[in-house]
């Protein structure tokens, strides 16, 4: 009967030796990779610059190959680089997930350090209020959060989950649907007792708009639905900012006109600090996604931030749209004045 038992692995064994150097050697390069330099590698690792640099040669030797194109001022992946990055990648993830699974199941309560990406308006009104909360139920896992306008890069960004508008459009990564992108077309009541508001789209021509500009300086167009046709519009503005904050503000102090998502007003309209228009052009709602690496076992600490944040925005999805049904019959039917 063959002896299946699992025995320790003999120092001496040459096959033992060179899995070890090359498992070394492959952890190394990604660190390489992830860091953007031997340097950064080497302090994420905890070994010195040389070791770094040692254990990337006898890899490239190994594989009969040259990894990084090295300057004295810049290094990058080759091509043969980037295909063993892309093919390594997974399988050291698998790894780093089981490890960290069997961390969490032996240290108990969920913990560890949570990465989260989000466009700057979501992440102010929405996730930072969220925090506290989850903070308190899950004290042991720290927390990042990061603010940008731009699309999220798993791998460059480093990020655990990430709020996204609109469907990612990567097959690898899972995007759940948190509440409705509804957007809605607003102004203070002052601005609307001094200039009326639109009925129409074609109206806004006669009145004084707001805009947001990205990060990347495209402004963003406004997008209504008109006999049943989805519509974009870039009014010409009077004013433009680039913070989705700004906006609002412009907004509150009746400088004019602004189309703003339903979750950054919904507060706003219930307690009549803002009006809504043009509700009977109100575009399809485009959705508000949490995204996450499409991986099968999900660290704790990743599973339970998204639980909890489905929950809670759902919720509060729930209290929005109440407000948005029990203020569309009183919507203004102010008439259209031209602006001088």
């Amino acid at each position: 009967m063959p002896d299946t038992s699992i025995r320790r692995p003999d120092a001496d064994d040459p096959y033992a030796r060179s899995f070890s150097s090359c498992y070394a050697g492959v952890v190394t390069f990604l660190a390489v990779v992830t860091e953007g330099s031997f340097a950064r590698a080497a302090d994420r690792l905890g070994v010195g610059r040389s070791s770094v640099s040692r254990h990337v040669q006898r890899l490239e030797e190994r594989l009969d190959a040259r990894l990084f194109q090295r300057t004295t001022r810049s290094m990058s992946l080759t091509r043969e680089g980037e295909r063993f990055y892309e093919n390594c990648r997974p399988g050291i993830e698998h790894l780093a997930q089981a490890l960290d699974d069997m961390r969490e199941l032996r240290s108990g309560p969920p913990s560890g350090h949570l990465r989260i990406g989000s466009t700057p308006g979501f992440g102010r009104k929405i996730i930072a209020p969220l925090l506290r909360d989850f903070h308190a139920q899950y004290p042991d896992i720290t927390l990042e959060l990061l603010l940008n306008d731009r699309p999220v890069d798993f791998s460059a960004d480093r990020v655990d989950v990430a709020f996204r508008d609109g469907r990612m459009e990567d097959s690898a990564i899972v995007a759940r649907q948190l509440i409705p992108m509804q957007m809605i077309v607003c102004a203070s009541p002052s601005y609307a007792h001094r200039h009326g508001l639109p009925r129409h789209v074609d109206e806004l021509a006669k009145h004084r708009c707001i805009n947001l500009r990205t990060a990347s300086g495209r402004v963003i167009e406004w997008e209504f639905k008109v006999d049943g046709l989805a519509q974009q519009r870039q009014p010409a503005a009077h004013h433009t900012f680039n913070d989705m904050d700004l906006v609002v503000r412009a907004a509150l102090d009746g400088l004019g006109i602004a189309q703003l998502p339903a979750y950054q007003v919904c507060d706003l309209l219930a307690d009549g600090q803002l009006v809504s228009c043009l509700g009977r052009h109100a575009p399809d709602d485009g959705g508000h996604y949490l995204c996450y690496l499409s991986r099968k076992h999900l660290p704790t600490r990743i599973r339970v931030f998204i639980d909890y944040m489905i929950e809670q925005t759902r919720a509060r999805d729930l209290q929005c749209l109440t407000t948005m049904t029990t203020l569309a019959p009183a919507e203004t039917e102010t008439e259209t004045e031209t602006v001088d």
